[in-house]
């Protein structure tokens, strides 16, 4: 997972009067959302984890899901609130980082004029959706609904106000053409909506190929690029109210399931601060970092195990590359070999449970979670195994090796051992605990949490303090906001899709596809390397899992085994250049131009993609050890 940068800076023409106003209000308004959302995520914390220990004692606390489920809709609206006065939320760079610096910062100030365009837009239907809610009382507390539903209202209007108050730092005349073009567009779209409506559903193609893929090349975040073109769709084409459209953002992103995503994107903060990351480093690189190649399968490994915990490609990325790159440039290897195979062990490890992906797919399609985090270590492994080789060839020519290596002593090993036991426990407490049904993955990331905050407290010593507490707080609110709303903004989408009678099409269409099963996961394979490469994996996986899912079942294909396939699929996009998020997300973390691997990297994804397939065309590779 990604975050890309939406930036309310102009370097050229900005604006003289006002920016020290600006500033000040920045500061204000952080303050009034960041403070409250840090404590959200405690309270989420405690709650959860007070629920576990009373119904470990058999005296359960009947309101305890029940305040975190309204908790948790806050903090997807605060975090999402924070994601955008951090320009924080994902969003396609590419084609607008070819522009020139005036005609970009141009096309920066029209992204943060989508953003506001939308939320101007659905900030009365949020109203009206509050209202609406005050006729609903929660079973167990007894509370108006109004408490939870308050939260998006409230969420819009201060990302909001924060965007305005960013646009005082562009140059007024960027924000009048702006203004004009997106008058110019609702004009143009108000005078033939009623040609529109008899186009059927090819009002589709303009819609959600054409606006959208406007929007999205144009730098707007791909969750509001999905809004606006799911609120232009729905007011040009139907007389469905924007009131819709909030309950299926709230619908989005309500699920049980997503619960686990704030909690595991916090755990894997933790594991960096305490330093546990990078003992596992230090003991993988004690066993193997004397062969050739052996820091490139220590990071292969590293990846593994950390995936293990944390569940976010950029948390696992931001964990391995600080600990190995200095030592992997000592010896040798080249920038653009070592962004390559950090980007590949990203994609390789996309199935390792707890992923944030896999909790995504079983809340929009109902696949077992349990069953997802038992597929998932097997496929894992393999595209490990794949890239070990391919690592171990590509050695030579990075230049690893020219600087020989001693082997570790047998005590240093045990010592390395030693220190990094606790930390090597918990992926494997993790895993387990889902799989065998002990806890919910919700549960089990709120025990993590605990036995990461006791192991650093106690062992690790000195790596997490207090200091460090409130980044890591607003950081997991900022980053679970940016997942959570893309969640939501995504089944809005689906839904106006699905209402078109797209899902209907699109399923006798691939009911005729050549090759039958087989033709059918081809073209999956192929659909979503794209679909991840464009729209990032999470919003592809919203979009098109429900669509997808139940023609697979039709060719007689297994859920887990589509899934597994999916993800993997999604993740080679994912992490593909030039369009691949995550591949920037890695040369930024490793501190290299992406231009070094942009030729490196196609070596390791070919082979990805060869494993894929072996995947692809082996079920049992994924339902195995069902």
């Amino acid at each position: 997972m990604s975050a890309a940068v939406v930036s309310h800076a102009v370097p050229a023409g900005r604006a003289q009067a006002g920016p020290g106003l600006a500033d000040r209000v920045e500061t204000v308004l952080r303050r009034l959302v960041e403070i409250p959302a840090a404590a959200v995520v405690v309270a989420e914390v405690v709650i959860l984890f007070a629920g576990i220990v009373a119904r470990t004692f058999h005296r359960p606390i009947i309101w305890s899901d029940e305040l975190a489920s309204i908790l948790f809709l806050w903090l997807a609206m605060l975090g999402s609130a924070i994601a955008v006065q951090r320009s924080s939320h994902m969003r396609l760079t590419f084609f607008v980082s070819y522009l020139p610096p005036r005609a970009e910062a141009w096309a920066s100030t029209l992204a943060a004029g989508g953003v506001a365009i939308f939320l101007a837009l659905i900030l009365h239907p949020a109203w009206e959706y509050l209202e609406d809610q005050s006729f609903v009382e929660t079973p167990a507390l007894g509370w108006s609904g109004t408490i939870r539903a308050a939260a998006i209202p409230v969420g819009c209007a201060i990302a909001l106000v924060s965007v305005l108050v960013g646009l005082l730092r562009h140059s007024w005349r960027d924000v009048l053409t702006v203004a004009l073009l997106f008058a110019a567009i609702a004009a143009g779209l108000y005078l033939v909506g009623p040609g529109l409506k008899s186009f059927g559903n090819w009002n589709l193609l303009i819609f959600f190929i054409g606006l959208l893929g406007v929007a999205v090349m144009a730098g707007v975040p791909i969750a509001f690029s999905f809004c606006l073109a799911t609120v232009a769709f729905l007011l040009v084409t139907t007389r469905t109210p924007l009131l819709v459209v909030v309950g299926r953002i709230d619908e989005g992103m309500s699920s049980l399931i997503l619960l686990a995503v704030p909690l595991f994107v916090l755990l894997g903060q933790l594991v960096e601060a305490t330093g546990m990351a990078r003992v596992m480093v230090a003991f993988l690189a004690s066993i193997l970092g004397h062969v050739r190649g052996g820091l490139s399968y220590v990071m292969i490994g590293a990846m593994l195990l950390v995936s293990g915990i944390s569940g976010s490609k950029t948390a696992d990325m931001a964990a391995v590359a600080p600990v190995l790159f200095p030592e992997m440039r000592k010896r040798g290897m080249k920038d653009g070999e070592l962004v390559s195979l950090l980007a590949a062990s990203g994609a390789m490890s996309e199935t390792i449970p707890p992923s944030i992906v896999l909790i995504a797919i079983a809340s929009v399609t109902g696949v077992s979670i349990a069953a997802l985090f038992t597929a998932g270590i097997l496929p894992g492994l393999v595209l490990a195994l794949v890239l070990g080789i391919v690592a171990r060839y590509r050695a030579g020519a990075a230049g690893e090796g020219e600087v020989r290596v001693e082997r570790a002593k047998i005590s240093t090993v045990v010592k390395a051992l030693w220190i990094a036991l606790p930390a090597l426990v918990l992926p494997f407490l993790i895993r387990s605990a889902v799989v065998e049904g002990i806890a919910t993955a919700t549960e089990v990331s709120t025990i993590g949490i605990a036995y990461s905050l006791i192991a650093g407290l106690l062992i690790y010593r000195g790596g997490l303090t207090w200091r460090h507490a409130y980044p890591i707080l607003v950081q997991t609110a900022s980053l679970s906001g940016t997942i959570l709303f893309i969640v939501g903004a995504a089944s809005a989408m689906a839904w106006a899709l699905a209402q078109s009678g797209f899902s209907h099409d699109l399923a006798a269409l691939m009911a005729k596809v050549p090759g039958g099963a087989i033709g059918f996961l081809l073209i999956t394979v192929m659909a979503f390397i794209v679909l991840g490469s464009v729209l990032e994996g999470i919003p592809a996986i919203v979009l098109f899992g429900p669509l997808l899912f139940p023609i697979a079942k039709q060719f007689g294909i297994h859920e887990v085994h589509y899934s597994m396939v999916v993800i993997l699929a999604m993740g080679l996009g994912l992490f593909a250049p030039p369009f691949g998020l995550c591949y920037y997300a890695a040369c930024i973390i490793g501190n290299v131009p992406p231009d070094a691997g942009m030729r490196r990297i196609w070596i390791y994804l070919f082979w990805l993609f060869v494993g894929l397939l072996l995947i692809t065309f082996v079920p049992w590779i994924s339902t195995g050890f069902l």
